[in-house]
């Protein structure tokens, strides 16, 4: 290659770059924007769980002196007095309310599941009178919360003791019923949808070899369905282990109170606020259903992919 030659196509790549750079210069700016907004959407989701986590090696307890990074802290013994009041405390029966939580929101969201999954294949699967009716009124069941019932389930649960004890007040069962009352509608709902997905053509094959419905159900479809048992589950778990208003009402002896309620009590006093301790049980609080998410994950991600390629 001669120099004018050289010389003419280091002009037209010196030429290129230049019509060129500007873009870069926006790519590298839309690069950082992009960069600074994950980081506000970081700091904005990790910062009260750092604050809480603070709080709970907080030795002095009070709100108004927090920060960041717990101050006057002399031993790791002393770092960890609120969690040594929180577990240890004989007036503290903190490891029963954790039974209590685990009992009922295992209990109801089990049950939950398994209504709301056979309710939704009846109704994706058959067609009887009143389907669409009984599908809206559903529906409406769930646009009233049961905070709006709260005065009518007191007395409804107060009355219903009288005759059947187990499901009074200040009965896990009677909280539990309330429970499934209240998170069945939308459940329905959504597994009817994912059920809507799953072919027709599976049932029609399995009729024709003699099986019956419960048989099709639960070993032809229960098994595609379960990336949505497991959010259904998972939703209910977290749903009633967190639920405070209808716990606190409906149960009142202090031995039976789920963890949220119990967590409450450290609160609720006006000169004796104790939030380091509520700090430390609401992390503690958190465990279960990171468990249940970590245990679940493999199923909702694989309900996520295959409805994304799903034809």
């Amino acid at each position: 290659m001669s120099d004018a030659s050289a010389h003419t196509t280091l002009n037209r790549g010196f030429r290129a770059t230049k019509q060129r750079h500007p873009f870069a210069i926006g790519f590298w700016i839309l690069g950082g924007l992009r960069v600074v907004a994950v980081l506000s959407v970081l700091v904005f989701a990790l910062f009260p769980i750092i604050w809480v986590l603070s709080a709970s090696f907080n030795p002095g307890g009070s709100m108004s002196s927090q920060t960041i990074i717990p101050q006057n802290v002399d031993s790791v013994q002393e770092l960890f007095t609120n969690y040594n009041q929180l577990f240890n405390d004989p007036q503290v029966p903190f490891w029963r309310w954790v039974g209590n939580s685990l009992l009922v929101s295992g209990i109801s969201s089990t049950l939950i599941v398994l209504i709301a999954a056979i309710s939704a294949y009846a109704f994706s699967r058959f067609r009887f009178r009143f389907r669409r009716s009984l599908l809206l009124s559903i529906f409406l069941v769930q646009v009233f919360p049961n905070t709006l019932a709260m005065v009518a389930i007191y007395l409804m649960l107060l009355q219903l003791g009288k005759y059947v004890p187990a499901l009074g007040l200040n009965t896990y069962g009677g909280l539990i019923m309330i429970y499934l009352g209240g998170g069945m509608a939308l459940n329905i709902w959504l597994m009817k949808g994912f059920f809507d997905t799953v072919p027709r053509e599976i049932d029609e094959s399995a009729m024709v070899d003699g099986a019956t419905n419960l048989q099709i159900y639960w070993w032809l479809v229960f098994p595609l369905v379960r990336p949505i048992l497991a959010v259904v589950g998972l939703l209910a778990f977290a749903g009633t282990l967190n639920d405070f208003l209808l716990a606190r009402v409906l149960i009142t002896d202090r031995q039976n109170w789920t963890l949220m309620v119990g967590l409450y009590s450290f609160i609720e006093g006006q000169f004796s606020d104790r939030w380091g301790v509520f700090a430390a049980g609401a992390l503690f609080a958190a465990v279960p259903v990171v468990i249940l998410y970590l245990f679940l994950q493999r199923y909702i991600i694989s309900g996520l992919t295959a409805g994304a390629v799903k034809g």
